[in-house]
């Protein structure tokens, strides 16, 4: 397998975006930081000669932003109802911009948190005040392998995907939607339709290099700087921010064939789930669920299974004793690539439709296969479709066996279900979010009482006592950790879990 060496495609609009606006903005670029004040300065400012500076201010071989636009870009999520202001961005220019930058606000007491695509939606990549960093700009796929890719962590998923599958690889794991970055990702999880026969992409990754709190630039991996490793992979921000990873590669098919069946009965539905994830004949397998017009629910499966042409799979001997509804099944074949960029269409939907920038008050929840049932059907009779606006209930089925990563917290049992209510807020309105924020808040508990967890990129407010029993007994590692890696707090604020003194 060849290497390569391939930077983000200069096409991106988004990125193309970004370069106009680091040129545009470059006279507002920081120079210094006000050490009284406790603000930035920028060079005219600094000729002054009227201002006391820190010292030790960095060169950066990016730039330091304070402008309007880059502020309220960075003050902003997919959730579009939390907004935390920083007090500058950083565009790096280099992996050595993260570590200058850390090394400087360590030292000077300022919070940080990293930035990829911005999809958590209750401010978790916010700094109120402090600085953000956007990873985009760290998007260079070092080498792809046989079996593992060396990537920028702001390396988008997608990216990665379009330079691995010519050559016959992927990676074993990718979330729904493909356009996020793997730093962001292997930050809290990364969850998708392969995980019960994969394990999350935390579980997939046999190297990274993390930039601590202290600003000190350390390659970890499972036998090496065992403790960062571990405590930074799913460690929500808290000890060091992912700047590069080797993930692991497996061998990808050239076609996927793509099932849907349709159940009328929970209860049925949610055995056939477990009956797949425990015999493994489909390489994916997912749930959901939809109002049906009557007051009822209907339940979808969606599975696959990849060939070749010429050895095309055994559709008698894959739906072989399922117990959807009759006449209710489907199949059609598809490109690998086109399978797992599947929800590229409805994205540009929604953004025409402008529902894309609403406000989204997610929950996903992860819940014990002995209360799924019960936990599920009770949620879903006292739901009211309106309170979804129209998106997608999720319900995945995973094996235990698979989920390695200490951080990433799921329910006692051989199996257990994510359960998800993707809302838009309709009315896009902040008190319409509030509400059904708090209607989420009130699920965390339930889902809690019954051993349940949730996933931390959703609209579930959390205190540090609740981020105390979540962690349970991994709680006094990651307090460890966090004294090691980032003693002064001062890391990804916006998820509460570790508030300054």
């Amino acid at each position: 397998m060849k290497e390569t060496t391939t930077d983000h495609p200069s096409g991106d609009t988004a990125v193309s975006r970004r370069n106009f606006l680091r040129g545009a903005l470059a006279a507002v670029a920081v120079a210094g930081f006000d050490v009284h004040f406790r603000s930035w300065v920028t060079a005219a400012e600094l000729a002054t000669g009227r201002v006391k500076t820190a010292e030790g201010f960095p060169p950066f071989d990016g730039q330091l932003l304070t402008d309007e636009a880059s502020l309220t870009a960075a003050a902003d999520d997919y959730g579009h109802f939390i907004h935390r202001r920083p007090m500058a961005v950083l565009q790096p220019g280099s992996v050595d911009d993260v570590v200058r930058l850390l090394d400087f606000t360590s030292r000077q007491g300022i919070q940080v948190a990293a930035r990829g695509q911005g999809h958590s939606t209750l401010g978790q990549a916010q700094a109120e005040a402090g600085v953000v960093i956007e990873m985009s700009p760290l998007a260079t796929i070092h080498e792809i392998n046989a079996g593992d890719a060396l990537v920028d962590a702001g390396v988008r998923w997608s990216d990665l995907l379009r330079q691995t599958i010519p050559l016959g690889v992927a990676p074993p794991i990718l979330t729904d939607y493909i356009d996020l970055s793997i730093g962001g990702t292997l930050t809290v999880g990364g969850l998708g339709s392969q995980s019960f026969r994969e394990g999350p992409q935390v579980s997939n990754v046999l190297e990274l290099q993390v930039v601590t709190g202290r600003g000190q630039l350390v390659s970890c991996s499972p036998t090496q700087r065992r403790q960062l490793f571990d405590a930074v992979l799913a460690g929500l921000g808290q000890f060091g921010v992912i700047v590069r990873a080797r993930v692991r590669l497996v061998p990808a098919p050239d076609l996927t064939r793509f099932y849907q069946a349709q159940y009328g009965d929970l209860h049925i539905f949610l055995e056939d789930l477990l009956i797949l994830v425990e015999d493994r004949r489909f390489d994916t397998v997912q749930g959901f669920a939809a109002p049906d017009g009557t007051g009822s629910w209907i339940y979808s499966l969606e599975a696959t299974k990849g060939f070749t042409p010429g050895h095309e799979p055994d559709d008698g001997a894959l739906l072989a004793g399922l117990r959807f509804l009759p006449e209710q099944q489907t199949a059609r074949d598809m490109p690998y690539f086109d399978y797992l960029n599947r929800l590229a269409p409805l994205v540009e939907l929604l953004k025409q439709l402008g529902i894309w920038y609403f406000p989204h008050p997610w929950i996903d929840l992860l819940v014990p296969t002995n209360q799924a049932e019960s936990f599920i059907g009770g949620t879903l009779a006292a739901l009211d479709p309106a309170d979804l606006g129209q998106g997608p209930i999720l319900i995945y089925p995973y094996r235990r066996d698979g989920f390695t990563t200490p951080n990433l917290r799921i329910p006692e049992g051989d199996t257990f279900f994510l359960f998800a209510l993707l809302r838009n807020a309709i009315p896009p309105t902040p008190e319409r979010a509030a509400g059904l924020t708090a209607a989420n808040r009130r699920l965390f508990e339930q889902a809690r009482a019954v051993g349940g967890y949730f996933y931390p990129v959703d609209s579930v407010p959390m205190s540090p006592e609740d981020w105390r029993q979540h962690f349970g007994s991994r709680w006094y590692q990651l307090f460890a950790a966090k004294q090691a890696f980032d003693p002064n707090a001062l890391l990804a604020p916006g998820q509460g879990v570790f508030p300054p003194d």
